[in-house]
């Protein structure tokens, strides 16, 4: 009675794991499977568009962020930055460079989420046909700007741009192992998804949406991952957002490792938070009717790259001891089968993508990186979802 507890309890278990790793694989592959160069479409006729830039505390970056910014800019555009609750001359700044400026004071509603809402109030005074989202610390590449507002424009659609962070050139080994599981997710995972046919997930920056789709949307919240909530809603309303690989927009990891930990502990437990909200829906029948919706929320279930690695594997000496003892040997074939799909995903991404992040000569440290990192599980579990904006600290640590 207690083997065969046992053997379903893990067969169940690793079951389960086996659909977020199988859909990783899916996406991975597809994204990483050589096309065609698709030929770029020029885009010489656009609507004027607003870019809005919600910032916390940049004064000492933010300049060159709308010089940016503005250099891509077209007669008519407009550029709203919104200062939420900033001790520093943020303000100041923004309407120095140009741009319009929300200020807005609000201890007890703090975030991001309620910055955007700010933003998008002020633009109901006359509203543009595209809106486009761009973080305070970010870089569009050339042509981004016209490229993200000619899709929404074009499609009526939410478009994500792809949103990479780049570690500094003097950076070690866990940086760059963290600019390719940032690649992976923003890049290679959105890419195979819209191979696919599929809508992706939005990441907060490089977002453009048709004032059609902003009129009645719910911003206004603190959530840690707000942007994925946003693409999750919009895709159950029928409207998933589409991937423009021509729009890059780069931001740069923090120097410190206080701003990396913080960075990195306010992502993964947001995503965490959004994990179970995921899962929730997942388990509501009414969510697989929406295929495209049903899609991202299977994409939201993967857990961030090192803890489906590390999890991954940590279960497989589990299932050896249970064949070994004779209870059963499906859960070894399970797990020794989802190790197969993930190695086979990482190693597609890194040998199509990922190869000038991440050189051969490191991969051998990025177990002990993984080991290091997953140390901060256990605090991000226990802190919860917060809901104030936390400005990740960049200062250079000389």
């Amino acid at each position: 009675m207690i083997d065969t507890a046992i053997l379903s309890v893990a067969t169940l278990l690793l079951a389960v794991l086996s659909i977020p790793i199988a859909f990783f694989f899916l996406e991975c592959v597809a994204g990483s499977w050589p096309a065609k160069r698709r030929q770029r479409v020029e885009m010489t006729i656009r609507p004027p568009v607003a870019i809005l830039v919600p910032a916390h505390n940049e004064s000492a970056g933010i300049a060159d962020t709308l010089r940016n910014i503005r250099a891509q800019m077209r007669d008519g555009d407009r550029l709203v930055v919104v200062a939420d609750n900033c001790d520093d001359d943020t303000a100041q700044v923004a309407r120095a460079e140009g741009a319009e400026v929300v200020e807005r004071a609000d201890k007890e509603r703090r975030g991001k989420g309620y910055a955007l809402d700010a933003g998008i109030q002020h633009l109901r005074q006359s509203p543009p046909r595209v809106v486009v989202f761009v973080d305070a610390d970010c870089r569009l590449a050339a042509d981004a700007l016209d490229s993200l507002a000619a899709a929404a424009f074009s499609s009526n659609r939410p478009v994500q741009a792809r949103n990479l962070q780049i570690a500094p050139t003097d950076a070690g080994l866990n940086l760059a192992v963290a600019e390719f599981a940032f690649l992976v997710k923003n890049q290679v995972r959105p890419l195979g998804l819209a191979r696919l046919g599929l809508p992706c997930l939005m990441t907060g920056t490089g977002m453009a949406l048709p004032w059609s789709l902003l009129e009645d949307a719910s911003l206004a919240s603190g959530h840690q991952v707000e942007d994925m909530k946003f693409g999750l809603d919009l895709a159950r309303a029928g409207h998933g957002p589409l991937f423009c690989p021509d729009a890059l927009v780069t931001s740069l990891f923090p120097y410190s490792k206080e701003g990396a930990d913080t960075q990195r502990q306010r992502w993964e437990g947001g995503h965490l938070s959004i994990m179970r909200y995921a899962i929730g829906r997942l388990l509501s029948p009414s969510s697989w009717t929406r295929g495209n919706y049903a899609a991202l929320l299977l994409d939201v279930t993967i857990p961030p790259l090192t803890l489906l690695v590390f999890v991954t594997l940590a279960i497989v000496p589990f299932a050896a001891i249970i064949a070994f003892l004779g209870i059963g040997l499906l859960p070894l074939l399970l797990a020794a089968a989802n190790v197969a799909l993930l190695s086979v995903a990482v190693a597609a991404s890194w040998l199509a993508h990922g190869r000038a992040v991440l050189p051969a000569r490191s991969l051998a440290q990025v177990p002990l990186y993984a080991a290091s990192k997953f140390k901060l599980y256990p605090k991000t579990l226990l802190a919860g979802n917060a809901v104030a904006w936390v400005r990740t600290d960049r200062t250079r640590q000389d």
